[in-house]
């Protein structure tokens, strides 16, 4: 396997003369010059933001194809691996390559804050679709801050130039809105199902052997990353997954108490709770009282 740690790292791989900043770089996918082998794998220490070219080739992302021949806009987090699937036929002329070391971040509110940009975990199949306009926008960003690593640096460049991507990924988070707002048939059949999953875990009494369910779990079952799924859940319905699993497992909850006298451990162990103490705290969380005071009627008019 190959290890890319730094930018210069990736630059060497893909056959380009020495980075303009240690840290980031902007690369024009005219540029590239890689020989790369298929089958070959590749950690890159970086993240990546690729606007995809349109050329006829294909990495393995995960268990998944990232496919270059529509463009659209994917992005890697740093520490993926990537594995070339089929042979670079052509060398593309449109397209770009910006990728970044989490050390330019680190001390920044971005480097606090990278974790709102949930895109950055996304399957390569849940890749930003942009339109001609949109696509224009995040490309003057990205030359932007290809500009401003070309002239000398002072004590302003690293500002402007972590500020100018920050606003480039806050671009993409709109972007990711509309896209969201754009399919919502598309996302109702997958919130359906999505509430199909969930009740069929518990009616197949999956829990009593795996335990609570997984926005993980769900994701799968729906062809889906963890993030994404919750993105798209938060979007439609203004709960991301975690909430939704925490909404029934309390109405779970509440149906136990109230048409039950079982003791609270055993409601816990039921819904798959491995410790009672979890399942109580949940509940007051939510609803405000313990699951004895709710049993019990206290704080109800």
């Amino acid at each position: 396997m190959l290890i890319l740690k730094t930018v210069t790292d990736a630059h060497r791989f893909l056959k380009l003369p020495a980075p303009k900043h240690p840290l980031i770089s902007f690369v024009p996918a005219k540029d590239f010059h890689a020989e790369v082998e298929v089958g070959t794998k590749v950690r890159i220490d970086l993240y990546q933001i690729w606007l995809k070219p349109g050329t006829d080739c294909e990495v393995g992302y995960g268990r998944n194809s990232f496919d270059f021949r529509e463009g659209a806009l994917a992005f890697f987090k740093a520490g993926q691996v990537v594995t070339v699937t089929s042979p670079v036929s052509e060398v593309p002329s449109e397209g770009w390559l910006l990728l970044f070391h989490p050390d330019l971040i680190r001390m920044s509110d971005l480097g606090k804050n990278i974790h709102r940009y949930g895109f950055f975990d996304y399957e390569t199949y849940e890749s930003l679709h942009v339109s001609e306009a949109e696509k224009q926008a995040l490309t003057d960003l990205a030359r932007k801050i290809d500009s401003e690593l070309s002239l000398n640096l002072d004590r302003y460049s690293q500002k402007l130039i972590v500020s100018t991507l920050e606003l480039l990924l806050d671009y993409c988070l709109r972007y990711y809105d509309r896209q969201f707002l754009v399919r919502t048939q598309l996302n109702q059949g997958l919130i359906d199902r999505f509430e199909r999953e969930l009740n069929a875990y518990f009616e197949e009494e999956k829990h009593l052997d795996q335990g609570l369910p997984s926005v993980k779990y769900l994701g799968e079952q729906l062809h889906l990353s963890p993030q994404y799924l919750s993105d798209l859940l938060k979007k439609e319905t203004g709960k991301n997954a975690q909430e939704h699993i925490h909404f029934h497992l309390i109405e779970q909850a509440k149906n136990y108490l109230l048409g039950t006298e079982e003791p609270v451990s055993k409601i816990a162990y039921q819904l798959g709770f491995a410790y009672p103490q979890h399942f109580t705290k949940l509940f007051k969380n939510k609803t405000g009282l313990t699951p004895v005071a709710f049993r019990n009627g206290e704080g109800v008019s």
